[in-house]
């Protein structure tokens, strides 16, 4: 067994970790934060735009969309430089990693043109349409409804739990067009212009911090969007649903491995209140590397387990909500100051604007729904790891 990267691989982290040493911003620089995951403030846009132009926003992408066709465990190595300092490489998440995603899977030369290319060079942002009221985990019971007239759709229907909404150009929303069909089929995808008159958007407060504002509240009533907005075949969204969720899966786990490496170094000055929750940390940790490491060999060699990424993201999410929850109950009252700093902050991480152990806790719970919730992934790997029936 071999725990170590071909000499390639390493050649290519330090190409990396060059460019970052060289083209940085200072963290004086990037004082202004983000409000949202849709908005990017003017140093972020310059930043990103840096890395689309140097081939290192997305790597895996061909040049033309900010990459350099690197393999998975270039995209891998990547992502650790980026995580051990701390830094994202974009403030729209989504807009990057699934939108833009989607259109290159799934999009027309002119949609990849039109939109995909600005979302990465940071010129627009976008936000994913996907949940409503009484279609959360279930997209497939999805509502809001897309009439085909001519060379246009008209929609309504609503948008709940729409991160980023208020300051995005773009959603990229699922709607049902085919209202006869079975729940599976009849579902597209529409790049909806938020501009567009009858699109309301209403963000609200969430329970970490009132001041910051990024769920939303999305209102459709007679939009009018141009035909030439369907993204992938009409009736047939559910392709670019699961598409756009596997963009978003592939390396997820490995976004809870550095969380738990940062709590590593953040909870240590509390550890000598709990040794044991310290220790169940660090077990967390490791086992989380090592699976990983397992599914990241098996996807160098072509062979992707979904069932096996649903262990991981279970493993991952859950691991990090219950260290958070062990820091802040180790730390007592100062866990609930939000002037009590519990991070290496750095302001080219979105993920840490609020260091507080409170906050850090509150947002754990957002880690064990958005990508599928931990019932979602018990449930398949009961059916496809256990055997389980349905």
């Amino acid at each position: 067994m071999r725990l170590t990267f071909d000499e390639d691989v390493e050649q290519f982290r330090a190409e990396f970790a060059a460019f970052l040493d060289e083209h940085l911003p200072a963290e004086a620089e990037a004082a202004e934060r983000a409000h949202s995951t849709a908005h990017i403030p003017a140093w972020a846009r310059r930043w990103q735009r840096v890395q689309f132009e140097h081939g290192w926003l997305l790597p895996g992408n061909s040049p033309r969309f900010g990459g350099r066709n690197a393999g998975i465990l270039q995209q891998y190595v990547h992502k650790e430089e980026l995580a051990a300092r701390r830094i994202y490489q974009t403030f729209n998440p989504q807009g990057l990693g699934i939108v833009a995603a989607s259109l290159i899977s799934f999009g027309t030369p002119e949609q990849q043109e039109r939109w995909a290319i600005p979302i990465l060079r940071g010129e627009c942002t976008a936000s994913l349409g996907m949940s409503e009221p009484g279609a959360g985990s279930d997209l497939a019971a999805l509502r809001t409804r897309a009439v085909l007239d001519g060379d246009h759709f008209v929609v309504d229907g609503q948008k709940i739990w729409t991160s980023g909404a208020h300051d995005a150009d773009v959603l990229l929303a699922f709607v049902r067009t085919d209202p006869a069909a079975a729940k599976h089929r009849g579902i597209s995808a529409l790049l909806i212009p938020t501009g567009t008159p009858g699109v309301e958007r209403r963000p609200f407060a969430s329970i970490t911090d009132p001041r910051d504002l990024d769920l939303n509240e999305v209102f459709l009533r007679d939009v009018v969007v141009p035909a030439e907005n369907l993204v992938g075949e009409l009736h047939r969204g559910w392709a670019v649903a699961n598409g756009s969720l596997g963009h978003e899966r592939t390396l997820l786990w490995l976004s809870y491995a550095d969380r738990l490496d940062h709590l590593l170094t953040d909870f240590h000055p509390v550890t000598e209140l709990d040794a044991d929750r310290y220790a169940r940390l660090v077990l967390d940790t490791y086992a989380l590397r090592l699976l990983g490491s397992a599914a990241l060999a098996g996807a160098a060699r072509g062979e992707v387990d979904a069932a096996g990424l649903s262990v991981l993201k279970l493993l991952g999410s859950e691991a990090v909500q219950s260290a958070t929850e062990s820091a802040l109950a180790a730390a007592e009252s100062d866990g609930l100051d939000r002037d009590v700093v519990t991070a290496h902050f750095s302001p080219l991480n979105p993920e840490v604007t609020a260091p507080g152990w409170f906050d850090r806790y509150a947002r754990s719970f957002a880690h064990t729904i958005a990508g599928g919730t931990s019932e979602i992934q018990r449930n398949i790997i009961a059916e496809r790891i256990l055997g389980l029936p349905r």
